[in-house]
């Protein structure tokens, strides 16, 4: 695991590092102005700026990236220069690097797609972020957690054991410092109380719910003569599986096709969608607004 990390802080510092901006504040006339200036007033250099209107809310969402070097604040005292930028236009915003790994655990159940795809795309310099926890209501996927360096934890849950079982997984996340849990084809809900102590939370489903929801979806699609599967990616809200979307993505499939071929089309499609979301929300490209996202892609 630690040459992993290394060999991606490697690569991110071959790369100019850059600071990243997210507003959410009223609208106004005048405010892209107001804040592509303030980083040009500090000598800034703009490498991207993405802004949009919610007409809807009266809201004005932003986001800004600009190198770090030759701006003319140190580093350790851009986050307070920015809150004080947010609260002077009457918002929210969060500061954030180019250049931090995330610490991301992975939830995961029996099915190892997911979870192979996203340990190679991290170990591959893919997704910049570390994995240094899996856990997992089976055993099945620890020799594969464990070939990529990352510490497997099985934590067996039902009915009667749920509560202590997740107050055991929120001690894990603590004690690894995570920032971010994905449910990699995780195959248990995650209580609100869970969601409350931990709220960044990224989930991966087939799409058709909620027309398939429920056992064997792939065969009940099959059996109505679907053309079009795919998959979802959206943050975890105590609705289940109504968060917000990140990223979606389909194929087509045929008469010619049998349920195995569905699923195997439809598991490529979450790795996919997957892999895009997860990607999106590291490089910060990604704001919620009235529980819908605005992506900055």
């Amino acid at each position: 695991m630690n040459s992993q990390i290394n060999n991606q802080r490697t690569n991110l510092l071959s790369k100019k590092a850059t600071a990243i901006f997210q507003l959410i504040c009223p609208d106004r006339p005048g405010l892209v102005s107001e804040i592509s200036g303030w980083v040009a007033a500090n000598g800034g250099n703009i490498r991207h700026a993405d802004h949009h209107t919610d007409g809807g809310a009266g809201l004005f969402l932003s986001r800004i990236e600009w190198d770090l070097d030759g701006f003319g604040l140190p580093r350790e005292a851009i986050p307070a220069a920015a809150t004080a930028l947010a609260q002077r236009l009457g918002g929210e915003g969060q500061l954030h690097f180019s250049d931090h790994l995330p610490r991301v655990a992975l939830f995961v159940s029996k099915q190892d797609h997911c979870l192979l795809d996203l340990l190679w795309r991290t170990k591959a310099g893919e997704l910049p972020m570390q994995v240094p926890l899996v856990i997992s209501n089976h055993p099945d996927l620890r020799q594969i957690a464990e070939d990529f360096g990352a510490r497997f934890e099985l934590l067996e849950i039902n009915a009667a054991t749920k509560a202590e079982v997740e107050q055991r997984q929120l001690a894990l996340l603590k004690q690894e410092t995570i920032e971010l849990v994905v449910l990699a084809k995780y195959m248990q809900v995650l209580s609100a109380n869970f969601l409350q102590n931990f709220p960044k939370v990224i989930n991966i489903h087939h799409s058709f719910l909620p027309a398939f929801t429920g056992a064997r979806p792939y065969q009940r699609a099959w059996e109505r003569g679907v053309k079009l599967i795919g998959a979802t990616a959206h943050y975890v809200t105590e609705d289940l599986d109504a968060g917000p979307i990140i990223e979606q993505a389909t194929v087509h499939v045929s008469h010619r096709d049998d349920v195995e071929d569905l699923i195997r089309k439809g598991r490529d499609m979450e790795r996919l969608a997957l892999a895009r979301a997860l990607r999106l929300h590291l490089c910060h490209q990604v704001m919620v607004s009235r529980g819908r996202t605005a992506v900055f892609d």
